[in-house]
């Protein structure tokens, strides 16, 4: 059974099919809610000890640590020590590129969790967090307002490939020119 694991928790990394993933990491423990969308992550040595909610996106390279292998500096006093903890992620959060969940660490609702923190504890819900520790840094609700403002938003979702490249490039092409 142990080589299934690490068999299937390798393998999720590369399969393109985001419902298949799903499916394959709910077979090694992990639950997973309804709507979520998990690209190639990391779930780590005990997948079971992990619990998404609803509508979550896990990014690239996000890491899932369910076990302190720091215990290692106590090996020979201790042989057969280990510790270990959960990862809890609430409804309606996004995990960012190459963020880092150590064990017991427990988000809440809408969170956002900025690309690169590290994160552990509890967060609670309608927090974004960045930084390594990760810390709570504003609302969801000001982030949205920040979005909101932001002269780089787009209404993008829908269109071809071709359509926003067009869009973006014009965009980016004209700000550069008002520039010089």
């Amino acid at each position: 059974m142990k080589y299934f694991y690490k068999i299937v928790v390798r393998l999720v990394r590369v399969v393109p099919i985001n419902c298949f993933r799903i499916w394959m990491l709910r077979k090694v423990g992990v639950k997973i809610g309804h709507g979520c969308k998990l690209f190639s992550a990391d779930w780590g040595t005990e997948p079971y000890l992990i619990k998404l909610g609803n509508h979550v996106v896990i990014s690239n390279n996000v890491r899932f640590l369910t076990h302190d292998g720091a215990v290692w500096v106590f090996r020979k006093e201790f042989p057969s020590l280990d510790i270990f903890g959960s990862i809890k992620v609430g409804n309606n959060v996004c995990i960012g590129f190459n963020s880092i969940l150590l064990p017991n660490t427990e988000i809440g609702d809408n969170c956002i969790i900025a690309a690169g923190s590290v994160v552990k504890g509890r967060i609670p819900s309608n927090s974004v967090v960045f930084g390594n520790p990760g810390k709570v840094v504003l609302s969801t609700e000001m982030q949205k307002r920040l979005v909101l403002l932001s002269k780089f938003k787009f209404n993008s979702k829908g269109m071809s490939y071709l359509e926003k490249k067009k869009m973006l490039q014009d965009f980016f092409e004209n700000r550069d020119k008002k520039r010089r």
